[in-house]
């Protein structure tokens, strides 16, 4: 076997590799963050396994051969940070978080200004909503104010890309006493409907406690899964619970993000000059945030 990095080569293939077609290898590889590697050696494909908990690989599937770095960033990933940091969305410093936390770095979602930014932005999103649940939900509602330009990107770019055609809808701080009237504004939810909710960023869940109420006054609708640009992997109210795993708990909501916040830690370790940042961020990780 041959040594890449942390990832392990085999020279040859065992002989009951050829009971898994590639088809079907490469399907257990998309289901997870990391599960295997496959490498061109002397002309040949060469694969290596990597050590992972779920999927379970099928019976009689090769070992484990070595555990690998599982905060390896995806090209993907890397251009939406850059992304986020080119139209001073993601920034660094001290914040004030809505949950009362200092933080070292932000996500500003408001800071995107042009139609190229909130186009691009759309598209990563709709990238995400495809590859989760497909078309498979009735309506998207962007909680007011930052939410709208996004479930309205969102939409915009799944009809594009897709032809994922869905309604969005999105509220108002203020309920209105004139005109229409009401709090909500766009799709009018019905008892029944699927309604995915597409977010910035989760901290505490605050956000999140504010807009359930919301929809479930609007209608008996079910309430499966939530879109966010970067989880910042908190803890919740609860010890020991992130954020994430107190929405699940509490309202049954999924909620998918495009990155998080190991992630952004991950992409800084790459790049030179942020030494300083990285400290505070390790800090306030190990404060907060549920690994």
């Amino acid at each position: 076997r041959k040594s890449f990095g942390d990832a392990v080569a085999f020279e040859k293939a065992p002989q009951n590799f050829s009971d898994f077609p590639f088809r079907q290898v490469f399907c257990i590889l998309s289901k997870s963050i990391i599960n295997a590697a496959v490498f061109v050696l002397d002309g040949q494909i060469q694969y290596g396994i990597i050590e992972m908990q779920k999927p379970s690989l099928p019976a009689g599937f090769p070992p484990a051969a070595r555990k690998v770095n599982t905060n390896m960033l995806s090209q993907k990933k890397k251009e939406f940070i850059e992304f986020m940091m080119s139209a001073d969305v993601l920034r660094f410093g001290e914040f004030k978080t809505k949950s009362g936390r200092l933080s070292p770095y932000f996500v500003n979602t408001g800071n995107y200004k042009t139609g190229a930014q909130i186009d691009t932005l759309g598209k990563y999103y709709a990238d995400l909503v495809k590859e989760t649940v497909g078309d498979q939900f009735d309506a998207m509602f962007g909680p007011a104010y930052k939410g709208i330009p996004l479930a309205t990107a969102c939409a915009g770019a799944l009809a594009r890309e897709y032809g994922i055609d869905k309604p969005y809808f999105f509220n108002r701080k203020e309920a209105k006493d004139h005109g229409e009237g009401g709090s909500l504004v766009g799709y009018k939810p019905v008892d029944g409907d699927r309604v995915i909710i597409i977010e910035d960023v989760i901290t505490a869940g605050t956000a999140v406690r504010e807009t359930v109420p919301v929809l479930k006054a609007a209608a008996d609708v079910k309430l499966s899964d939530m879109f966010i640009s970067v989880n910042r992997s908190e803890v919740g109210t609860t010890p020991g619970k992130t954020a994430l795993m107190e929405v699940k708990e509490e309202f049954g909501i999924t909620v998918h993000s495009i990155i998080s916040v190991s992630d952004i830690h991950e992409y800084l370790k790459e790049q030179e000059g942020y030494e300083a940042v990285l400290k505070l961020m390790e800090e306030y990780m190990e404060k907060y945030c549920i690994l």
